[in-house]
């Protein structure tokens, strides 16, 4: 295989290999968009929530609240998923 055969976008060999590449990277690209559409109704939500139970007098934080998304997440993707419900927890609530 030589480079001026080598699918230089996809880096397949073969047309074949390199066009069902770019299948599945158009359909991660929509993932990709749908996760982050997500990730900002979660954060705008989360917003609110926090808003919402400081004018009725409660805490900005409830830390059992995080522990159980924390836990979700490293029970349903492992160690990285920690670091997924971390990033999320600090999207949603704001700077301390």
């Amino acid at each position: 295989m030589t480079a001026d055969v080598m699918d230089q976008a996809t880096g397949a060999g073969k047309e074949p290999a390199a066009e069902r590449i770019r299948e599945m990277r158009e359909r991660i690209n929509e993932i990709d968009q749908a996760i982050i559409d997500l990730w900002l109704e979660r954060a705008s939500l989360s917003q609110e929530v926090g808003k919402t139970r400081m004018a009725s007098g409660g805490t900005r934080l409830v830390l059992a609240r995080e522990r159980e998304i924390v836990e979700r997440f490293r029970a349903a993707l492992g160690p990285d998923g920690t670091q997924v419900a971390l990033l999320l927890l600090r999207s949603g609530r704001g700077p301390l």
